[in-house]
């Protein structure tokens, strides 16, 4: 990677660690769905802005379809779903369930792109979801007030990140890292209305409840977005979704500093398990090898 991908992956993991920290502090009082509208509808004005003054609107546009869909499972699901988890789990546990991503990544790359799989990402993939299941050991409990169902969602959410990048190199390349951000932004503000609007809370969230829900909108999504995007373009899907592998130190710092959550040695152990098999499932290290070897992009 260059110098300026380098800076954008620290930036964009330190921004998404943010996010567990700002769903932590809003979801409680908006609820998921209304949460996630704030949030999504706050992205896309913001981005709306700058796409006008660059005259990439035409461009949006022309590619709406796959923009839609990528609004759908890479924002509007896992948006959803995560502020679901949120509201049981930790900001730090939530970063550190998110680094599976590219652990479903790879998978989906290798069942819908073909791309190959060495024994050393096989083993990556059995090494990383290992980690998973000693994350949760003993966790998972689906009666009233476990964290059963909050894991459950923070899992199904990383699944749809896997799909975003892939669907986004194959069908979406040569399109602006900003038409994208925007267009997927708009698409997840709509799919997500109708539920917001049925789920909106009786009672007015609170200033901060409002501040943490824009902040998630302006910096975690739209800022993070154009950065996240302009990764895949430059560096690849599978490079970019490392990214993740940043965001648990960020998530379980804020988190710390901020909600005086405790930082477990369990947390620690399922982390490093699950960070060792994702580099190996993702080809950023190889079994034996010495050197970093580069992921192969997804759509060649």
């Amino acid at each position: 990677m260059r110098r300026g991908d380098i800076l954008d992956l620290v930036l964009l993991a330190a921004l998404w660690g943010g996010s567990f920290l700002f769903m932590r502090i809003a979801a409680p009082e908006f609820g998921a769905l209304a949460m996630v509208e704030v949030r999504t509808f706050t992205a896309a004005v913001f981005l709306l802005a700058l796409l006008h003054q660059r005259g990439k609107a035409p461009e949006m546009m022309a590619a709406w379809r796959g923009i839609a869909f990528v609004g759908f499972v890479n924002s509007a699901i896992p948006f959803t779903l995560f502020a679901y988890a949120m509201l049981a789990i930790t900001a730090g546990f939530g970063a550190i369930l998110n680094a599976t991503s590219p652990l479903f990544g790879a998978v989906i790359a290798f069942l819908w792109l073909r791309e190959r799989l060495p024994v050393s990402r096989v083993v990556g993939l059995a090494i990383g979801f290992g980690g998973v299941a000693l994350l949760v050991l003993g966790k998972p409990s689906f009666a009233a007030g476990g964290e059963g169902w909050a894991i459950a969602c923070a899992l199904l959410a990383s699944l749809s990140y896997g799909i975003g990048p892939n669907f986004t190199k194959r069908n979406l390349a040569g399109v602006s890292a900003l038409s994208i951000a925007t267009g997927s932004q708009v698409a997840a503000a709509i799919f997500v209305l109708p539920l917001a609007i049925a789920a909106w809370p009786a009672t007015p969230p609170s200033l901060a409840a409002w501040a943490a829900a824009t902040a998630l909108g302006v910096l975690c999504t739209g800022i993070a977005y154009i950065l996240y995007f302009r990764l895949i373009a430059n560096v690849g899907p599978m490079r970019a979704i490392s990214v993740t592998f940043l965001i648990p130190a960020f998530g379980m710092l804020w988190g710390a500093l901020f909600l005086a959550e405790p930082v477990t040695l369990g947390m620690l152990a399922g982390c490093a398990v699950i960070l060792f098999g994702t580099a190996l499932a993702t080809g950023v290290v190889a079994k034996g090898a010495s050197a970093p070897v580069n992921a192969p992009k997804a759509g060649q």
